[in-house]
C-alpha cells in the first residue's frame, strides 16, 4: 500500500510540474493538453480507491445499543425502530405480501348461492342453540354452520346444528393451539420484531367477521401466524399478557389491508367493570329496551390495554361513508337468560330495523 501511495504522490508532483511548464504555452494549447491529463488523474484516483477498498475491507461496527446481541438480533432490534416504509423487508415478508396482494386482487366470488359461515367455539353443548335456531328459521340455504367443541361432544336440539362438529387438536385458553390455518401496544413483545413493529400492534375482540378473501389470507399466512403462536402468550416477556386471539387478526389486517377492515368490533361488549372478563348479563338485566339500545348504538367504544384500567376510545361507525349501527352481535349473556331472549325475539325482530 505504501508503494501505491508513493507512486500516486510522484504522479501528482509530475502533474503539477507539467502544469507549471504549460503556463508558458498558448491558452488554446494549454486547454487541449489539460483535458486528457484531468481524465487520467480521475482514473488514477478511482483505481487507488478501489485498491484500498479491496486490500483493507471495512469491518462492520456494531451500534452501542447492540452490545451483547447477535448480528441478526441487532438488525431486528434496530429495524423495529424504523418506519415500515424505510426498513428493508425480509425475503419471507416479501413472499407473504406478494401472496396477500394477489388474493386481495381476486374479484369477490358473490353469487345467488353465496352463504354466510358461522363458527361456534364452545367447550360442549351450545347454551343458546335454541335462540340461534329461531334466528336461522326461514334462512335455509343461505348459511353454513361449523362447531368447534373443545371438551365434550355437544347435544343438539336444532337440526341446523346436528353433525356440524369439526375435528381439532386440544385447545388451551390464551394461546394459539388450534389447527394451523395504535391500540393494545402495551402488550407488544420485542420478540416479534422486525416483522411486527410496535406501532402496528393492535388489540381487538375474539369475536369477528371476515370476508372470503381475508379468510383465504389467514389460511395462507405462516410468517405472522408463527410469530404470534410462538411469542403471544402469557409469561413470555415481563408481565405482558399477550392473548393471541385478541391481537393476531387485528394486527395482521391493520398491517396488510388497513383499508379493507371496519376497524371496530361488530360485537357489543361491556367492559365498564374493568375486569379480566366483560360484564355478564343475567335474565333480570334483559329487556326489549336494552336490546334496542344495543342494536341502535352507532358509536363504537374500545378499551385499550394501556394503563391499569385502560383508555376508553369512542368513534362513530360508518358503512360506506354512512353512519350506521355498529353491532351485529353481543356478549356476554348468562345461560339463564336464554328463555327470556327467546320470548323477546319475535317482538324484537318485528320492531327493530
Amino acid at each position: 500500500m505504501a508503494k501505491v501511495q508513493k507512486r500516486f504522490k510522484l504522479y501528482l508532483s509530475s502533474f503539477q510540474m507539467g502544469e507549471t511548464q504549460n503556463l508558458h504555452l498558448p491558452l488554446r494549447t494549454r486547454s487541449s493538453l489539460k483535458k486528457p491529463l484531468l481524465i487520467i488523474l480521475l482514473i488514477c484516483i478511482t483505481s487507488v480507491l478501489l485498491i484500498c477498498t479491496y486490500m483493507y475491507p471495512q469491518h462492520s461496527v456494531k451500534s452501542p445499543a447492540c452490545e451483547g446481541l447477535s448480528s441478526r438480533g441487532c438488525q431486528a432490534a434496530l429495524s423495529g425502530w424504523l418506519d415500515v416504509h424505510v426498513r428493508k423487508h425480509t425475503d419471507e415478508e416479501v413472499a407473504a405480501r406478494v401472496v396477500i396482494r394477489d388474493i386481495l386482487r381476486m374479484p369477490p366470488a358473490l353469487t345467488s348461492r353465496s352463504k354466510i359461515a358461522f363458527m361456534f367455539l364452545s367447550p360442549g353443548t351450545l347454551p343458546f342453540e335454541k335462540l340461534w335456531d329461531k334466528f336461522l328459521q326461514g334462512q335455509e340455504g343461505r348459511f353454513s354452520i361449523y362447531i368447534h367443541p373443545s371438551r365434550l361432544r355437544p347435544v343438539h336440539i336444532s337440526r341446523h346444528f346436528t353433525d356440524r362438529e369439526i375435528h381439532s387438536d386440544h385447545v388451551t385458553w390464551g394461546r394459539i393451539s388450534m389447527d394451523p390455518g395504535p391500540h393494545g401496544t402495551g402488550r407488544h413483545m420485542d420478540h416479534m420484531l422486525p416483522e411486527i413493529p410496535r406501532q402496528d400492534f393492535r388489540k381487538g375482540a375474539q369475536w369477528f367477521t371476515m370476508k372470503r378473501q381475508h379468510a383465504l389470507i389467514v389460511m395462507a399466512d405462516n410468517l405472522y401466524y408463527s410469530k404470534f403462536r410462538q411469542y403471544c402468550r402469557p409469561g413470555v416477556e415481563a408481565n405482558k399478557n399477550c392473548i393471541a386471539d385478541e391481537h393476531y387478526l387485528p394486527t395482521f389486517f391493520h398491517m396488510l389491508d388497513p383499508g379493507g377492515i371496519s376497524n371496530w368490533s361488530v360485537t357489543y361488549v361491556d367492559w365498564s367493570e374493568r375486569r379480566w372478563h366483560p360484564k355478564t348479563y343475567r335474565a333480570r338485566d334483559i329487556s326489549l329496551k336494552f336490546l334496542k339500545n344495543i342494536t341502535s348504538d352507532d358509536m363504537s367504544v374500545h378499551v385499550t390495554s394501556v394503563g391499569k384500567r385502560g383508555d376508553e376510545l369512542h368513534w362513530p361507525c360508518t358503512w360506506n361513508g354512512i353512519r350506521r349501527p355498529c353491532y351485529l352481535f353481543a356478549r356476554k349473556f348468562h345461560s339463564d337468560s336464554v328463555n327470556k331472549l327467546v320470548r323477546l325475539f319475535p317482538n324484537y325482530t318485528s320492531t327493530v330495523v
